[in-house]
């Protein structure tokens, strides 16, 4: 019986993509329960979750929402700003790696 070779095929390796934080970004317009529904609508935060991030904002300034790859990060974002826009708030938010 013959023996075969198997050779090793030249493996690639992925890189998992990097992750991003959204920072809400606290203003002294955007009103309490705007904040609150977004982080509920974009960021699916049960209502307690969603008070603490937003008390947390209010105290501090500024805040983590949530950690996502790039590309989902960033849609969320243009959502936070296109609501705000809607509702003619100022709310902001921003993009930082990890």
């Amino acid at each position: 019986m013959e023996k075969t070779k198997t050779v090793p095929k030249n493996e690639k390796k992925f890189k998992e993509p990097n992750d991003y934080r959204i920072i809400l970004l606290n203003d002294n317009y955007t009103t309490i329960d705007f904040v609150v529904d977004v982080l509920m609508a974009v960021f699916h935060k049960n209502e307690s979750e969603a008070n603490r991030i937003m008390l947390n904002v209010h105290r501090k300034g500024k805040g983590i929402v949530g950690q996502y790859p790039f590309d989902i990060a960033q849609t969320k974002v243009e959502q936070v700003h296109s609501l705000a826009r809607q509702a003619e708030f100022p709310l902001r938010c921003i993009i930082e790696e990890v």
